[in-house]
This record gives C-alpha cells, structure tokens and sequence, in this order.
C-alpha cells in the first residue's frame, strides 16, 4: 500500500453481540464531532441503529454507514452486525473494507464468535486495530486479556494504547517498539539501525496484516476512545487505486418507496450520475440514476464518487451481492451458509406463488434467506442460521407486504457427497436433439465445495460445447440422491462428450449434464453430511464431568481439558443437531458461572444417517426433477433407458479408465492432476519432513550415475535447439552436445523465475509462500516428463543463523541457502563443481549469471524459456494422456439406423 492524493478509506466495526460495538460506534461519531449528542443502545437512540427490530431488541442486524472525518482521512464507517444469525450481512462487508475494528468485551474476552471474526479476516487479509471495550467494568485485567489475545488470535498483538485508571496514559516507547521490531523482519532492522521506528513503517506493517495494534477502554464512558482515533488516523495508509472503472456490490436494498439500492465500493476511477455502468464479463450496461451517500437513515445525493467510496445507486436493476461492476470479477463465495431449515406457513387462503416471488425480492437483498420451494407440494421453506432471524423475517413480511406467517418446526440443512471416484454418463437425444456428456465425480476436501475441471480434449468435443457444459454444471444446485439435499466437496471433471453437426442445440447439453450429475450419484457410495459446531466451554472445575458426558451424549468430541485455577476449559466439536439448544443447559446447571460459545465450522459424516434417511424418506426414483435416467432414439422415436442401463446404450466409450480398487488408481492420479491443472491449480502436496543431510547434499552431485540400466530422456526441442545468441529460450554451447551419455541436472533460481513468470508474481505479492509452492509443484510435474534431476535454489541467505538446507519433495530436491549464502552463489559453486562431469543447465533471467555459468560449461535457459518449456510438456502429457486413456466409439445416430 502507498499514499495517494485520495484519502477515502472504508472502515468497518466487528464483534460478538454485546460486546459494545454500536456503542463505540456511537463513541468515534461524537468524538469526531459528526454527532452532537451521544445515543446508547438500550437508550433505542443510537444513530447507526435505525431498523424498528434492532432498537427494540438493543442488537445491529443490517451493516449502516457514516462518513467520519479524521484529520486528513475521509472515512465510510460501516457498522456490521454481531449477532452469529447476522453474520453473512457482516461477512459480505469483509470484501470491501479496508481495515476492520475488532470490538472485543474485556468482561468476556475471546469467544467463539471473534475466533469465526478473526478466521474471516484473515481470509479477506483486511488489516485489523484492536478494541477491548467495557474495561471499566470490575474484574478486567488488561495484561490478562492480552495475553489471552495474543495466545488465541495472534502473538503480533501488541498494546498501542489503553486507559489505566488516567485518561491518555501511553506505555513507554521503548518498550513498544521491541515488540513491534519482534514481529517483522523488515521493522527489525530499521529498530537496530536507527533505534526508532518511523510512522511510516509501522502504518506499512500494519497494513500487510504485520502487526495488529490493540487498545483498552470504555466506549460508553468515552475511556481511551479519543486515544484510539488519534492512533488510528497516523497509522493509515491509503490503497493504489486503477484508473479504470470498476466497483464491487456488497448489498442490495430498497428505500420506503420501493426504489431498488444497490450498495457498493468503487475501486477504481470514479462513478458518475447518468453513466453507463458495465457488468462484469458481459457487454450489457445500465445507467447510475442517482448516487446517494447515507449516513444512518438519511443520505444525500453526490455527482461523482471517487475510488475508495461507499454509496447506494438506483437505476440498476440486474445487480447481485458479490458482483463486479467495471473491470472487478465476482466476489468470493461468502463461507458461512445457513444450517437451518423452517417451513414458511401461509394465512389460510394466501397464494403461495405470489408470496413465493415477494420472497425472492428478499432473498435477493438477503442471499442466506435460502428460500426453496417444493413444487411437488406446493411448499415454501426457508433456510436461515438461526431462530432470530426468524423473526426478522417474520417482521419485515408483516411490515412490507402485510402478510402475518408463522414457521413450522425447524431442522438441520444437511449435505451430501460421494466417497470414492465414480463416472457418470447422461445421454439427450429426442428427435433431432442430441448430445452424450461423460463426467468423472471424486470427493473432495472436507469444505471445498464444488470444483469443476475438463481432461475433454477438442479433438472429440468442441471447445464451444465444453464451455457450455461447465456453465450447466455451475449454473445448477445439484441434489444428492439419499435425501435430496445438496451436494458438496467434489471434484466434476469433464472427460468426454458428443455432439450432432446439426441437431445439437444449447438445452440437449443441459439435460445430458444434468442427468450425468445425477447417473453418477446413483452410481457411487453416498454420504450424508450434517453441520457441525465448534466450541469452547468455560465453567467451573467441579462441572468438568457432567460437560464431559454431555458432549459425548451429543455424539461430539472434545480435546483434554485445560484447568486454570477453579475453573475449566473445555474445546471440542459436535453436531449441530444435539448441540443446538445446548446453551441453556449451561445456563441452568453451572447457575449462570459458564460461558459457551460455538461456530459451524463445517460438515462432516453424519452421525445417525440411518435415522435421517428414514425420517426423509426421499425416493430419487420419484424426482421427476432430477432424472438419472437417458433418453435414446431408436426407429424416429426416443426412448427412455434406466440408469442402470446407461453405460450398454453410450454412444462414447472412455477406454482404460480404473478407478481405485480396479487396479488402475494412477489413473485417476493423471486425471486429478490434469484437471487441477486445467482449471489452473496445483495437485495438493503432501507433507514432507524428510530433510536430508550435508552428506546427502554433497551426494547429489557427486555420485555417478554410469551404472543405470536405462537412459534418462533427453532434453526435447525446446533444450536443444535454440543456439541463437540472445534468444529468450534455451542457450546451448559445443561442449554440452559432446558426449550423449552425461547425466542432466537442471538448478532453477527460484525467486528469479517467481517474479519473472506473471502468474507467480502476481500471487507472490499476496503471499510469496504460495508462489514458492506453487513454482515447486510445477517443477515437481515438469521434472516427471524432462526425467533430469531437477533442483530449485531459494535464497534464504538473511535469515539469521540459517545453516541452509536441502528438502526432497516428491522427485525433485528443494535448495534453501545459508545464511549470507546467495541463490546465485550456491549455483555458481554447483555449476563450477560438477559442470565438466554432467549435463548442467541453469534456468534464470539474471544476465550476469548467465555470463558465469557459460563458462563454467554449463547451458542457459532464460525464464521465458523455461515457461515455454513447461507448457509444451503439459500439452504433451496431456497428449499422451488422451491417447492412452480415452477413445470414442461411435454407433450411428439413430436418423442413420432408420
């Protein structure tokens, strides 16, 4: 991040219900002065909380927004709900924040749900300033409660500023800037260097999520609140923004007239009245009618918006939470998902149809309102995270369309996936209709969710047709076939398909998609999900034993208690459907002395799928809506063939694919790896911990290699053709080529060839982490086609006292140089040591290197070269993959037969 002339930021304010986080809100506008008298929660008069519900109910359900003022910052202050029923509205926000502040109630420290907060941002990597609020109150211990963050959030916390006992009473300086020097290596040695600290680079720190500045206070009574702001506004940095257009939608709304508003952050150039506003990956564009900024209940309209601004526009009417606008791609798929499902039970003689479109109009301003509706019975149901919300949206059916509902008996959203690797086929082909897809569904990581990938190659199935079978796959909810629900973490790889030269239409390859989705499930071993809680009990010693047999009555499991003192934490996991009224319990046994608090942190297998399968009693024989079953033509007529039955009518044989357990599981390896591949990931690596030593080192490059049975491959054209001095490719010498029987080794510069390929370098100035493992895997596939020992060198040369280190992954070897030890100079030796005895070629763009290792004997590859060269092996093995692994067999349409 740098300064820039723009100085909007957007700010939001996070925490656990009650944990006072309206009431500083309330706190840093009359501070500011945009307020002229101090409104409380229980009060119902606080300025941000302006829905009938939240001032009754003293709790923030939907984000609101002020403009705040603070010295040279203009700051959209966004205060987000707290409440965990509210949470997806606070998480859409994440997307468009700046920096976050993190209200934590010192009277209850860390619970469950600032763990879900803190997971959240560090997703969305938003810089964070810590509040401990409510210190006022007897028996908070300031030195406790940051060490209890330090310990459960981040040991980086470290304490900026906070109220003693003497208003604006600062810790000493010294003792500060030793910790803010512990916790970045860049701060350390400015620390030893200059002694101090500037601004500048504690903001910087700040900002790359370094350091996470902590405050202690009261903000009903004012305590540390003026500190905190005049600490906040020197320690911000303003973010570079695109001079291009582009804006992210985080909220739809209406106002009391019924105009639709669409909420959203400019990231890029400005925003106009009247202009043409683009979506993201279509043409199509509506005009911006008005722009409003509102500050609690009222607004004011604008002219322009610059980027790093808030406001609510009207004329958009094809908006969505999450899109893009300009040149900005969708959103993240927001991680929390309601885990409850109601019944929604009209008034006697009310049309559900209708009341079933008032209801998308909310679902649409509130995406985790899952409304669902059974055609089949002419039912709605609701999925929502909790009973409160419940009663919102009882509230605002009442307020706004006057219709009086009530809810049924609530039940868990349950999951479904498969557990071992499976094919399925799904045939169309009606009169003058056709089209045969072939996917390969495996399971996923627990929490993946859905990924789809193609090993099709184009030479069976055209590119055109491949697109439109993945938007097919994207563009449905898919249903599990034990008890209807949806499915998760899987893997749909695209393997082979077919289409007509005149009678394939767009609609054939839905409904082949859609019913191999479905073959496939019926097909495989299916699991059923269930949510799961994870949560932390504190109550008191002589408790432990009933809380014990509680969790594992719930079917749950927990970790070995920790005792402090007389009192007890107790950390597990269980199901939400027996841990869901759980709080009360605690409540009545411990008399009020425990505290609990939980989070669903996903699904797992679940425990009683016996029960729930014949409490469901779903027959996917009788859902008419997703068929297994294909359709054939035979004689001018189609025909309907049983999923049983499928695989004898195919029109496309996928030969000498095994699935685990057939006695072909590399296989399904090529297939995963191609498909990661495809859809631009990496294979997951495994852990490794085998480290070898300085004699294995050293055996690297000194063994010989003469005894071997078989030769190694060659290097292909792309390392032996390109002589041209100063061509971007591989550079070779005479002596290279003079003797055919040298072993090859190939020493890849690391950070060299990271921020010389642009995918790398782009995700290196996120995480530099990623882009080494990602550059490892590459050359962990690479090296399987080149056949050369492959080795990557990685500087690591300033961290202090490191004695350097090689890691074998996979069939590769992993370099990290010691300490005052350069990549370049670790090369340069290894070059120099074993270049008259082997085949050398270094990979790298640095020129004086290059310049060495010639004459060392040694071969050059540019990193461009190198790209070339990687890319040409994926085609390759891609290649050789098709060939080996899939062949279409073709019986005649059914026009031909007749």
């Amino acid at each position: 991040m740098e300064r820039s002339a723009n100085k909007n930021l957007v700010v939001g304010i996070l925490a656990h219900v009650d944990a006072g986080k309206t009431t500083l809100a309330e706190g840093i506008l009359y501070t500011s002065g945009k307020i002229r008298n101090l409104g409380r929660v229980d009060h119902k008069d606080a300025f941000l909380d302006t829905f009938a519900l939240e001032k009754e109910r003293g709790i923030t359900i939907f984000s609101k927004q002020a403009k705040v003022q603070l010295g040279e910052w203009d700051i959209t202050l966004l205060d987000t709900p707290g409440h965990v029923d509210f949470s997806a509205e606070m998480e859409r926000t994440l997307q468009v924040l700046d920096y976050a502040i993190l209200v934590i109630s010192g009277a209850d420290g860390v619970q469950g749900h600032v763990r879900t907060l803190w997971q959240l941002l560090k997703r969305y990597e938003v810089p964070v300033f810590l509040f401990v609020n409510k210190m006022d109150q007897e028996g908070t211990d300031r030195q406790k409660l940051l060490e209890e963050l330090q310990k459960q959030l981040e040991e980086r916390c470290v304490l900026f500023g906070a109220w003693d006992g003497h208003p604006n009473e600062m810790r000493q300086r010294e003792e500060q800037l030793e910790e803010l020097a512990m916790c970045d290596e860049t701060l350390m040695e400015e620390y030893l260097e200059r002694g101090e600290l500037s601004q500048e680079s504690i903001a910087e720190a700040i900002a790359e999520r370094k350091v996470f500045p902590c405050y202690f206070g009261s903000a009903l009574k004012l305590w540390g609140v003026e500190e905190f702001l005049l600490s906040l506004q020197s320690h911000l940095l303003q973010p570079e923004y695109p001079k291009e257009f582009g804006a992210k939608v985080f909220k739809i709304a209406r106002d009391n007239t019924g105009n639709r508003l669409t909420y959203l952050k400019v990231t890029g150039g400005e925003l106009k009245v009247k202009m043409p506003v683009t979506y993201a990956g279509s043409m199509e564009s509506e005009k911006a009618d008005q722009l409003r900024i509102y500050e609690g209940s009222s607004f004011t309209t604008a002219d322009v918006v610059t980027a790093g601004g808030i406001c609510a526009v009207t004329g958009l009417t094809r908006t969505y939470i999450g899109q893009g606008l300009g040149y900005e791609r969708e959103n993240e798929a927001p991680t929390l998902e309601p885990v409850l499902t109601y019944q929604l039970l009209l008034p006697e003689g009310e049309d559900p149809i209708k009341v079933l479109g008032q209801l998308r109009k909310l679902e649409e301003e509130e995406p985790l309102y899952h409304i669902l509706w059974k055609e089949e019975v002419q039912e709605i149901h609701v999925q929502v995270m909790g009973e409160v919300q419940l009663e919102v949206l009882k509230r605002i059916l009442a307020d706004r369309f006057a219709l009086e509902v009530s809810f049924g008996a609530g039940s868990i959203v349950y999951k479904e996936t498969i557990a071992e690797p499976v094919v399925g086929i799904g045939h169309f082909e009606p009169l003058r209709h056709y089209a045969e897809v072939h996917l390969l569904l495996e399971p996923g990581e627990p929490g993946s969710g859905l990924q789809f990938a193609s090993v099709c190659s184009e030479d069976i199935l055209d590119k055109n047709w491949q697109r439109l079978i993945m938007t097919h796959l994207e563009e449905k909810s898919h249903v599990g076939v034990l008890t209807g629900s949806q499915i998760t973490d899987m893997r749909i790889v695209l393997l082979a398909g077919r289409a007509h030269i005149k009678h394939t239409e767009g609609g054939d390859f839905r409904q082949a998609t859609y019913r191999a989705v479905r073959h496939g499930l019926r097909r495989g071993k299916n699991v059923l999900l269930e949510p799961v809680f994870s949560f932390v009990l504190e109550l008191p010693t002589e408790l432990l034993g009933r809380a014990m047999s509680d969790v594992q009555r719930m079917h749950g499991s927990f970790e070995t208690p920790e005792t402090i003192g007389e009192t007890s934490i107790l950390k597990g996991k269980a199901p939400v459907a027996t841990m869901r009224d759980y709080q009360r319990e605690v409540n009545a046994y411990t008399r009020g002395r425990g505290r609990f608090s939980c989070t669903v942190t996903g699904y797992e297998p679940c425990h009683n799928a016996e029960e729930v399968l014949a409490q469901t009693g779903y027959d996917p024989d009788l859902d008419t809506q997703n068929p297994a079953s294909s359709v054939f033509c035979a004689h001018g007529a189609g025909f309907i063939v049983d999923w049983d039955r499928v695989e004898e009518y195919a029109h496309v044989a996928v030969k000498g694919l095994k699935l685990p357990g057939e006695g072909r599981s590399d296989v399904r390896e090529e297939l995963q790896e191609a498909a990661l591949r495809a859809s631009g990931g990496v294979p997951q690596k495994q852990n490794v911990s085998d480290y070898i030593t300085q004699e294995e080192i050293d055996e690297i490059f000194n063994r010989t290699y003469g005894q071997k049975n078989t030769e190694r491959n060659r290097f292909r054209k792309y390392h032996c053709n390109r002589t041209e001095p100063g061509n971007s490719g591989y550079i070779s010498n005479e002596k290279y080529h003079t003797s055919t029987k040298k072993e090859d080794y190939l020493l890849v510069d690391g950070y060299n060839i990271i921020f010389a390929w642009d995918e790398l370098r782009e995700l290196a100035a996120h995480n530099i982490d990623s882009a080494r493992d990602k550059l490892i895997d590459i050359m962990s596939n690479y090296q399987g086609y080149l056949g050369s020992t492959l080795i990557i060198v990685f500087d690591a040369y300033k961290v202090k006292g490191n004695p350097g280190a090689v890691q074998r992954y996979h069939n590769i070897y992993v370099v990290y140089t010691k300490e005052a030890e350069t990549a370049d100079q670790y090369i340069e030796k290894t070059v120099h040591e074993i270049g008259k005895k082997y085949h050398v070629t270094v990979a790298t763009s640095d020129a004086l290197e290059q310049m060495i290792i010639w004459g060392d004997g040694a071969a050059r590859m540019s990193a461009r070269g190198l790209k070339e060269a990687v890319d040409a092996a994926d085609f390759r093995l891609r290649e050789q993959y098709l060939e080996k692994n899939v062949s279409v067999h073709y019986q005649p349409f059914a026009e031909d037969k007749v």
